[in-house]
């Protein structure tokens, strides 16, 4: 198998997104054991969690704008179905801006209807909230300093992974490449993301730079709580 046989393209149905989310929780729940993915699906690896968690990306694809977000799929012929194809890895590449109707808005906080994913567990949902809104911060701060400047968008590489069993064949950075290539096909906007340990490193190959290591604000109840490395990473050459 040759990365020939490699293809990115958009996902089109909702059913892709079991395989998607499958290649999701082996990179980021089996192999990374990242502590930012276990907040956010505490059950996925069990039966209900995957359940769960499928349902939460189709909920996302299906409500998102297609002008500022896309969901991308990376694809294999799969080993075990002569004839199919699997999906190996997924990306969302999503536009944001702070100028109305270039892009999302830079917003922090998380979806109203969040709360909903943790019956019962106001510490859990609280939890992941700070995570996340820590994650974003750099990543909103320099949004909106674009705001007066041509063009003001930029495209940010929200979440990038490939099933451990099918890595090292081109497919992570095929999906990074092709947000930068879709980044100046729009008018040349810079890129935008949160690198982890597993993609920080084809990250850099591929243009972006480390602007620092990101760090999170947590109540000290949380303190304790297994939290992975991330980098806030653009293509950019703003230094701030």
């Amino acid at each position: 198998m040759t990365t020939s046989d490699l293809r990115i393209e958009l996902i089109d149905s909702a059913s892709d997104f079991e395989q998607g989310f499958d290649a999701l929780r082996n990179a980021f729940g089996t192999q990374m054991h990242d502590g930012i993915w276990d907040a956010l699906y505490p059950s996925w690896d069990t039966p209900a969690g995957r359940a769960q968690g499928v349902a939460r990306l189709i909920k996302r694809w299906e409500t998102c704008n297609p002008a500022f977000t896309t969901h991308l799929k990376a694809t294999l012929p799969d080993p075990d179905k002569p004839g199919s194809r699997r999906i190996v890895g997924m990306a969302i590449w999503c536009q944001f801006s702070a100028v109305e109707g270039q892009g999302e808005p830079p917003q922090e906080g998380v979806p109203a209807d969040f709360a909903a994913y943790f019956p019962g567990d106001e510490a859990g949902a609280r939890y992941i909230s700070q995570l996340l809104n820590s994650m974003k911060k750099r990543r909103f701060e320099a949004i909106r300093k674009k705001a007066g400047a041509q063009p003001s968008a930029v495209i940010v590489l929200d979440i990038c992974a490939v099933d451990p069993a099918f890595q090292r064949r081109g497919a992570a950075s095929a999906l990074v490449q092709w947000g930068l290539d879709e980044a100046k096909r729009r008018g040349g906007l810079e890129a935008m993301t949160e690198g982890s340990l597993m993609g920080r490193l084809a990250y850099v190959k591929l243009g972006f730079r480390s602007m620092g290591e990101i760090e999170y604000e947590v109540d000290e109840e949380f303190a304790a709580r297994n939290r992975p490395s991330n980098l806030f990473m653009r293509t950019g050459t703003d230094p701030k």
